[in-house]
């Protein structure tokens, strides 16, 4: 189980793109109308973020502060 202070709700400024990081290490992304567009695992060391997808597919981020994740380009803030 995750116990890393991440885990939650974290989206784009203009809500398209949507990570939810579960507490089992799991993620699921929701990219405009398409739920659960990508899932996988994910790993958290620090502030850095490393994320599985099932098919293969690797990315990375890094947590700016407990409200902001900088991930392949974007800014995404924890949704409350």
């Amino acid at each position: 189980m995750s116990d890393h202070p991440y885990v939650g709700l974290w989206v784009t400024a203009d809500g398209l793109i949507r990570h939810e990081l579960l507490v089992d290490n799991r993620y699921d992304e929701a990219r405009g109308p398409r739920e659960s567009a990508y899932q996988g695992r994910y790993e958290v060391r620090g502030t850095h973020i490393d994320y599985w997808d099932d098919t293969g597919f690797t990315a990375d981020g890094d947590f700016a502060d407990m409200n902001t994740l900088h991930h392949a380009g974007m800014v995404l803030h924890r949704q409350r």
